[in-house]
This record gives structure tokens, C-alpha cells and sequence, in this order.
């Protein structure tokens, strides 16, 4: 993590006055000289060299809170977290007021994935230096990852009030308000799926994507339901001048202004949208449970979402600026554009793991198989406990066609993770090619009930078939062919529903 090596380096030099305690009185000139060097050392960024220093201090003089600090400072900046986190432990234990122990405590968890246990270290940072810019951004940044989007985008607001040039700060608040956003139309789905506050949602997002077809068809079943809803003939209008049909989208305009205007006397949700007051409407108090309130605090967490990417626009350039950008182009399936923007965050955030494991989802997803494999073994490398780091490794080497190679990552995916049904269905294709059909019968039949276009049965018949079983592999068939006969019938209502045809 780029912000825990940062707050480390900046942190160093006002670490080294606890030692000066060593100095003098109560230790022998060798320790004091030890002493030195190890400060020495870490100046210098010589982190191998200061810990064989400060394992000898800690030997010499126990329990010290300072030296237990700056070993513990010293395994963390080399990456030996598991090493680093018993000293930080111990360094808070004897002195509880040693704010940078607690900061690198709650650091080194969460370069562990021990991100709940990283929560209250980074608390205790805030209660004793509410404005430390570094457990800000480290603890808003792990609420964020904990789905507690609310406190994280509180956290990241006041890293913004204090530094408004904080690139992490913007792109953090932008992304706990498209959290909060979805959050809120998954709770429109719960109470009123396919309503019209539900579909113009859905539309929305669709716009968003510059999926013109998807998001017409949406919003013209959601005016079916609600044709008085203003904002939606506009936004078919945006649509029809996207796809080159100017004089549709005059049609559209015209009705939207023939639309009545609300009544704004008394204060309503869709009054303190159009007054651009989206901090109010999202406010805790305003937490109502219907349709309407949930579509436009989505609506409204969309716009701060905006606001805060629009914001982070105007910085200089930042990771974040990339890591926004790239989100942008796989959401609109660009993958390789995609890949191009990551590969311009991690120049100027080298060897951040999230970046990484980014940029290799989006080369595999535009087939550049070749350049996502070697950057998931080294994610893996770092972390070879992972389930998902295992599947993906495995998954590449299956997707360049070396099955072989694929099915030890896979099977070691399954070890730590036997629910991961990506990784059930990519073993069964890789012990189907590797020519062992008995290997891949019970991972398709647990991965089975998933199955939306047909292909797992497809491939179960097949390694029925292979196994000598083929009465069973008839059986799997006949699904298998009442699925393919539903998908071509769902694709050929999806094609006529989707075009876009006039008003």
C-alpha cells in the first residue's frame, strides 16, 4: 500500500527521539553507538541493516516502547508484516500513547487483509491527532473495502477539508458516494423491482455505460409507468442526438417541457434535487424507506459521486486520475483502453497490489492473456494463500491454452476457498482437457444450477460422454438443448425490445 510507505518514510525521522533515552546514563557507550547506526541506517533507508541493530537493542534493553517501535517500523517498510505486527503489538501494550505505533499496527494488518482488526489501531491515531493525514486516508480506506461507506466517506471528507489538493481524498469520496448510490437502488430492488423509479435507475446507469439501446428500452418502459416523471424525455432525447436522430430528440424535449413543475412550496426529495442540494437529501435524518426516497438518494449520491470526480479532475496528475479513467473504460467494456490507464497509475504508484490486480483483470478481459499472466504470479508470490489470486493464475493458464500447468493453482484455489464456483467451473475445463473426465464430472455438477447459456451442460455431457457414461450424457443434453432453444428465443425478444425507433 503506497500510503502506508509513505506515512512510514515521513514518520521516520520524529521516531528516532525515542531512542535518545538509550543515550547516556543507564546503557553502555556500545549500545548508544548501536544505537546511532541503526538511526543511521534507517535515514538512509538501509531497513535489512537496522533490524539485525534493533533486534540487539531489544535484547539488550526489554520492553522498551521506542526500540519495539522502530523494529517494528523497520520489518514493516521491508514487508515482513507477520514479524512487524507482535513488536507494534507489544510497543502500544507498554506505552499506549505512542501514536506511530498504533499507525504502523493498523498499517501492517492492513497489508495482511486483516482489515477489520486494522479499524480501531487507525482510531486510536484520529482520537490522539484528529487531523493526521495518513490515518485518515489509511482508515477511510478500510471502512471503504468493510462496505461501511458512510463513515468512510466522512473520513474522506475531512481529509479533504484539511488538504482540498488531495487527489486520494476525492477519488475516495467519490467512490463511497457510488457505493452509497448502489446501496440505495439494491434497497429500490428489494421493496419495488421493476418500478418505474426502479427502471429509470437501471436506464440511468445504462446512459452512463453508452449503452444507448439498453438504456432507451428502459426508460420507454419507464415512462410506460410514470409518464409524468420529469428528467426521463430529456434523457431519451440525450439518446436519440447520440444515435444521430436530431429531430427525434427536439420531439422529446418538447415534451419534457410540457411536463407540469413541481410544486416546490413544500420541501420534497425531487425540489432538493433540482435545487442541487444532494448533501440534504442524503443527509442521515432523511433516511425514509419507500421507492421514491431510495431513487433519489441514488440519484443524489450519483451526483456527489460527480462532484468529487469532477474535483479530482482539476488536480494535477494523480494515480487516482488513471484509476477513474480506467474504471470508466471497463464499465463500458473498453478493456484495453483500460489496461492503458492502469498501466499509468502503477507508474506513479509502483508496486500497489490493488493497481496490479486491476490491470491484469483488464488484460485478461481484452484476451491479452500473455500480459495478465505474469502480473497475477506476482500478486500470487506476495500472497500465496489467496483463493482468488490461485483461481485467476490458474484461469489465465487456461485461457493460454495450458491446462496442465492450470490445475495445481485451481485445486489450490478450492483448498482455501471450497465455495468458489469460478474456480469449480475453470478445473472442470482444464481436467476435461487434460483428458480426465472422472477429475471434472463434480465440479460441472456443483457448478451446475449457475448455468445461464447451456455450457456446463454442454461440457457434462461431454465428460459423461468421455467417462462411458452415455445414458447420463444423453440426459445432460436434453437440458442442455432446452437451454439453448430459451437463450435464442430471449436473445431474439432482447434484439427487437432494444432498437431504438422514434417517438
Amino acid at each position: 500500500m503506497a500510503t502506508t510507505i509513505k506515512a512510514g518514510l515521513a514518520l521516520i525521522l520524529c521516531l528516532f527521539s525515542i531512542l535518545g533515552h538509550l543515550n547516556g546514563s543507564a546503557h553502555s557507550d556500545e549500545l548508544a553507538m548501536k544505537s546511532q547506526r541503526a538511526k543511521q541506517f534507517m535515514a538512509e533507508g538501509k531497513f535489512v541493516q537496522a533490524i539485525a541493530l534493533y533486534r540487539e537493542l531489544n535484547q539488550a534493553v526489554p520492553n522498551n516502547p521506542g526500540l519495539l517501535l522502530n523494529l517494528g517500523m523497520a520489518l514493516h517498510m521491508v514487508g515482513d508484516e507477520r514479524n512487524s505486527i507482535p513488536q507494534l503489538e507489544a510497543a502500544v501494550k507498554a506505552d499506549p500513547k505512542l501514536t506511530p505505533a498504533w499507525l504502523f499496527l493498523g498499517a501492517a494488518r492492513l497489508q495482511l487483509g486483516r482489515t477489520s482488526a486494522a479499524v480501531e489501531p487507525l482510531k486510536m491515531v484520529l482520537r490522539r491527532e484528529p487531523d493526521h493525514r495518513g490515518g485518515l486516508e489509511m482508515l477511510a480506506s478500510a471502512l471503504l473495502s468493510l462496505g461501511r461507506a458512510r463513515e468512510a466517506a466522512e473520513q474522506y471528507q475531512k481529509l479533504a477539508d484539511l488538504d482540498p489538493e488531495s487527489s486520494p481524498a476525492w477519488y475516495g469520496l467519490g467512490r463511497s458516494y457510488e457505493s452509497l448510490s448502489v446501496r440505495a437502488f439494491n434497497e429500490l430492488q428489494k421493496i419495488a423491482p421493476e418500478s418505474g423509479y426502479w427502471l429509470g435507475l437501471m436506464a440511468e446507469a445504462r446512459l452512463r455505460e453508452q449503452q444507448f439501446s439498453s438504456a432507451f428500452y428502459l426508460y420507454r418502459h419507464a415512462l410506460e409507468k410514470m409518464p409524468t416523471m420529469r428528467g426521463m424525455h430529456s434523457a431519451v432525447a440525450e439518446i436519440y442526438r447520440q444515435t444521430g436522430h436530431p429531430d427525434w430528440a427536439k420531439v422529446e424535449e418538447e415534451k419534457e417541457r410540457q411536463l407540469p413543475q413541481p410544486d416546490c412550496h413544500a420541501t420534497t426529495l425531487e425540489c432538493e434535487f433540482g435545487m442541487e442540494q444532494f448533501s440534504v437529501l442524503v443527509a442521515p435524518t432523511k433516511d425514509a424507506n419507500t421507492p421514491e426516497s431510495y431513487y433519489w438518494r441514488s440519484r443524489a449520491y450519483n451526483q456527489l459521486a460527480l462532484q468529487a470526480f469532477t474535483r479530482l479532475g482539476q488536480l494535477p496528475p494523480s494515480a487516482e486520475q488513471h484509476e477513474l479513467k480506467a474504471h470508466i473504460y471497463d464499465g463500458q467494456k473498453r478493456y484495453t483502453e483500460a489496461a492503458g490507464e492502469w498501466r499509468e497509475a502503477l507508474k506513479l504508484s509502483p508496486g500497489d497490489p490493488q493497481i496490479q490486480r486491476q490491470l491484469a483483470i483488464s488484460l485478461k478481459f481484452s484476451q491479452d492473456y500473455g500480459g495478465a499472466l505474469p502480473v497475477f504470479q506476482d500478486l500470487l508470490r506476495r500472497s500465496p494463500g489467496s483463493a482468488e489470486l490461485n483461481y485467476l493464475v490458474g484461469d489465465t493458464l487456461l485461457d493460454l491454452q495450458r491446462a496442465q500447468e492450470a490445475i495445481p493453482f485451481l485445486k489450490q484455489a478450492l483448498e482455501r476457498d471450497p465455495k468458489l464456483l469460478p474456480a469449480h467451473k475453470s478445473l472442470a475445463r482444464a481436467e476435461l482437457a487434460a483428458g480426465n473426465p472422472s477429475g471434472a464430472i463434480p465440479h460441472l455438477k456443483l457448478a451446475l444450477a449457475t448455468d445461464e447459456n447451456g455450457s456446463l451442460h454442454y461440457q457434462l455431457a461431454k465428460a459423461y460422454q468421455m467417462n462411458g457414461q452415455p445414458q447420463l450424457a444423453q440426459q445432460i443434453l436434453a437440458g442442455y438443448q432446452k437451454i439453448q432453444g430459451s437463450v435464442a428465443a430471449m436473445r431474439e425478444a432482447s434484439r427487437l425490445d432494444v432498437e431504438i425507433t422514434p417517438p
